[in-house]
């Protein structure tokens, strides 16, 4: 399933990490449902796809709202990303992405730019043995505003020294496509795991 590129010459890769390189949602979803088991917390699947590309400790904010509760923010973060990177042996590429990883590695720049913690993104690409491929991560800790606002994809086109309007975006979320076009890159959408 090789992805179609739009037309161009790009200066840069960037590539958002879950569900974009890793096809790790199903695993991020699994982990997501332990960690809320015991606060009754519902977070409906087709919810968890809707809120791709947010930071975690933002949806848990917005799950204590939506659901009357209290949950403690980092506690549950925590207990969520341990659970994640428990299954992270499971996890492989997404093919279509992958074959242009490999096709462009070493001719193109490359960067992450994800909502997830550094950790996270660390862990997912070590475990697929990808992470020196990726020499700059922006990753949550790394700016203010989350997809759909484009300073993350800005930022790292600003490390990798591109041409915002010269960099290729590989993204699977409606947020971080919003993103990708605030910040006046080309976008390709990665299909959900489903529609592979």
């Amino acid at each position: 399933m090789l992805l179609p590129l739009p037309p161009g010459d790009f200066q840069a890769y960037l590539f958002d990490c879950d569900g974009t390189i890793t096809d790790s949602m199903p695993v991020h979803y699994r982990a997501w449902q332990d960690a809320l088991a015991g606060w009754e917390c519902e977070f409906p699947e087709d919810l968890f796809y809707a809120w791709g590309g947010r930071p975690a400790a933002d949806i848990i904010v917005d799950l204590n709202e939506r659901n009357g509760l209290a949950m403690p923010v980092d506690a549950v973060n925590e207990h969520r990303e341990t659970r994640f990177q428990s299954g992270l042996a499971t996890v492989q590429a997404v093919p279509g992405v992958l074959e242009h990883i490999l096709e462009a590695y070493g001719r193109v720049p490359f960067a992450v730019v994800s909502g997830s913690t550094r950790d996270s993104v660390t862990a997912s690409l070590t475990a697929l043995g990808l992470l020196d491929r990726f020499p700059v991560l922006v990753c949550a800790e790394d700016y203010a505003r989350p997809k759909p606002d484009p300073e993350g994809y800005v930022k790292a086109a600003r490390l990798l020294g591109a041409d915002p309007a010269k960099c290729l975006v590989f993204e699977d979320t409606e947020l971080g496509v919003q993103a990708a076009e605030a910040a006046g890159m080309a976008c390709v959408r990665v299909p959900p795991p489903w529609d592979r």
